[in-house]
């Protein structure tokens, strides 16, 4: 049979296999408005099977088989009630990754739990109750995949993330202290220093903590400065 709307359908699931949303970039309205609304797929060889449509056939491959009950859904393809259901146990699994030591996993783990809860969020209007308990259920996850991605040195992503955190929840101290290692490690060292001194502020029981990363950003300054000096010296008498 030719296949007239299949591409849209090859489209999706290629999102599917790259863990995206498999209606990104779609409205809704029916297949064919759809294919009219883009002028590229994104995929070469999709574009032209919708030019030229073509006789399919569909090999199909058994990877495993797993045992009812053990089989664990994509969030795309949760209802809201298992989407609700499965962050407590997604959220466990990442602390459980974390304090394997297996980071790069456990932030995945993380991402997964709070894409069910954005998922969520988005059905209902910001500021309402139902709204805000989902995004105070967000935070703690999102704290955590910070966490990893200092650990995996993606420091902008960590900024990114704690200054949304903070620009809704100012005493969160939590994004604070790792936004201030994030700017620190970039050589941000005001914007390092004020949101260590913030995090003095709200819990001054973290001055032991903060002087350690304080002193820490110390010794790198001086130890910048001084390859520094090296690199740069004589370049002006030359």
């Amino acid at each position: 049979q030719h296949v007239v709307l299949y591409p849209m359908v090859a489209k999706s699931l290629r999102h599917i296999a790259a863990g995206k949303d498999p209606l990104e970039g779609q409205r809704h309205c029916c297949t064919m408005a759809q294919l009219h609304d883009h002028y590229s797929l994104g995929y070469p060889d999709l574009d032209e099977l919708h030019k030229n449509p073509q006789p399919l056939i569909f090999d199909m491959e058994m990877l495993k088989v797993e045992a009812p009950g053990s089989y664990q859904q994509d969030p795309w393809a949760m209802t809201d009630e298992e989407k609700l259901e499965a962050v407590p146990m997604i959220h466990q699994e990442g602390n459980e990754l974390y304090r394997q030591g297996k980071v790069q996993e456990a932030a995945a783990k993380y991402y997964d739990a709070i894409a069910c809860l954005k998922n969520l969020q988005m059905k209902e209007q910001p500021g309402t109750p139902d709204w805000i308990e989902l995004d105070q259920k967000i935070t703690p996850l999102l704290l955590n995949y910070c966490q990893c991605k200092l650990q995996c040195e993606e420091y902008y992503e960590v900024l990114d993330h704690c200054s949304s955190i903070l620009n809704k929840y100012e005493d969160n101290v939590k994004a604070y202290f790792k936004r201030g290692k994030a700017h620190a490690a970039v050589w941000n060292v005001e914007e390092a220093q004020a949101d260590f001194a913030k995090v003095l502020a709200l819990d001054p029981s973290l001055r032991p903590v903060v002087s350690k990363e304080l002193r820490s950003l110390e010794a790198r300054l001086r130890e910048k400065n001084a390859e520094d000096k090296l690199r740069f010296k004589g370049i002006f008498s030359q």
